[in-house]
């Protein structure tokens, strides 16, 4: 696959340096060996998160975090408070993560289950069990949802992410947020302006697509529920013309720069659709295009 790389430097403006150094990335249990691939063009003491997929199992997650740690990266598992059976599952995956890893940082999701398969309905009720704090975690992740959720309210979604953010300084865990990607920043501004406007301090993690063919973007997003219309995908730089082509995310980080100025503790959380290759590729060529090393 092609990498477009020249449209890296459609904006001459410099970007702020919270977004441009300590971006992270998203891989699956399956994606080590396109990681260890990739290793070259990512710096040392990036943080990876790992996610909780239905198909994966625990020592499959173990292994990668295992992994992401030996490559010389941090291991930020998912953890799925609805695909998790009972406490001592939990338990056990905790202290394997820890022994295997030396996890300290975690990402928590409800997760997709109507029903839950164990104790914990929810993010807040596994955060809450004290079962990170027992095992050492010094950072936990919250979502963020910028384009809301089909299936729960606004109003609702704001006030769980408070009470998680709180559950976690409560117990000196300190709290960062992932927005859901998308394609427009206009959301993903407002959201962040709101958010901040609430009192909500804590590191973001702003949520980008990596460079992928067309066909793919529209994939994810669809499985995601992310917004994709198609003036949003004409804004991205996207249209039926360029099916196949690879494209990456330079008009929605301009648009992020311009907005965010240099807001604290802000940074970028790359969905490598089109394989971490690419991804990180392309974000040194963005970095080297911004003047920056």
């Amino acid at each position: 696959m092609q990498m477009e790389v020249a449209d890296t430097r459609a904006s001459d403006s410099p970007m702020p340096a919270s977004l441009l150094s300590g971006y992270s990335l998203e891989m699956t249990a399956k994606g080590l060996p396109a990681l260890e691939k990739a290793a070259y063009a990512i710096a040392p003491g990036t943080p990876i998160s790992i996610t909780f997929l239905p198909g994966e199992d625990y020592q499959a997650r173990i292994d990668a975090a295992r992994g992401v740690r030996r490559l010389g990266f941090v291991p930020v598992p998912h953890l799925s408070a609805r695909r998790i059976a009972d406490a001592d599952e939990l338990e056990c995956f905790m202290g394997a993560l820890v022994d295997a890893a030396q996890v300290d940082r975690v990402f928590v999701v409800g997760g997709d289950p109507e029903q839950p398969l164990g104790p914990y309905a929810d993010a807040l009720s596994l955060i809450c069990s004290g079962v990170l704090r027992r095992h050492g975690i010094r950072q936990a992740g919250i979502a963020g949802y910028p384009e809301g959720h089909p299936a729960i309210s606004s109003k609702c979604l704001w006030d769980a992410l408070e009470a998680k953010a709180v559950a976690r300084s409560a117990q000196g865990i300190q709290p960062f947020i992932v927005p859901q990607f998308g394609f427009e920043a206009a959301p993903i501004l407002a959201w962040h302006e709101q958010l901040r406007a609430r009192g909500i301090q804590c590191p973001v993690r702003i949520g980008v697509p990596g460079p992928a063919r067309m066909s793919a973007l529209l994939r994810y997003a669809a499985q995601c529920g992310v917004g994709a219309s198609a003036r949003v995908m004409g804004r991205y730089g996207l249209s039926l013309a360029r099916l196949v082509n690879t494209v990456g995310p330079t008009t929605l980080l301009a648009d992020l720069m311009s907005g965010l100025g240099h807001a604290a503790d802000t940074s970028l959380h790359f969905y490598a659709f089109g394989g971490f290759q690419n991804t990180a590729e392309w974000v040194r060529s963005f970095r080297e295009a911004h003047h920056h090393g």
